[in-house]
Formats: C-alpha cells, structure tokens, sequence
C-alpha cells in the first residue's frame, strides 16, 4: 500500500508540477527602449528591476534529485 501511495504521489508531482510553474514568472517582461534622447539605447535609462531565477533554480533542482537518487541507492545496497 505504501508503495502505490509512493508512486500515485511521484506521477501526481510530475503531471501536476509543469502545469503549474508554466503560470509563475521571475520578473516582469522588460520595458521597452525609449528612442530619442539620453534614455535609449547605450543612455541612461532606467536600471533593470528583478533579477533572473531560472539558473539557480535549475541547478538547486538537479543536485537535490542526484543527492535522492542517491540516499535511495545507498538504502537498497544498506538493505541487501
């Protein structure tokens, strides 16, 4: 029972997960470049508001499944 428990939750994560984070965004999009004047292009214009999580994120998600991965070999050879 547990392990269909285990499993149901495991798909429910992986359909449900995608889904959801398709409606979350970093930042706002850009602003467009003012043209004309001091503010466009290489000018002084307005700094950029936010900052990008994409990368961080993506390397915190992929070393959090290796260190699963591997607990989970470590307690089936624990277990032999």
């Amino acid at each position: 029972m547990k392990n269909l428990f285990v499993k149901i939750t495991i798909i429910a994560c992986l359909i449900l997960l995608p889904t959801l984070s398709a409606q979350m965004f970093a930042q706002a999009p850009p602003k467009p470049p003012v043209t004309g004047g001091s503010g466009g292009h290489g000018g002084s214009g307005d700094a950029p508001d936010g900052a990008p999580l994409d990368g961080g994120l993506s390397i915190l998600l992929l070393m959090g499944a290796a260190y699963g991965g591997k607990k989970i070999q470590s307690i089936r050879k624990k277990n032999k």
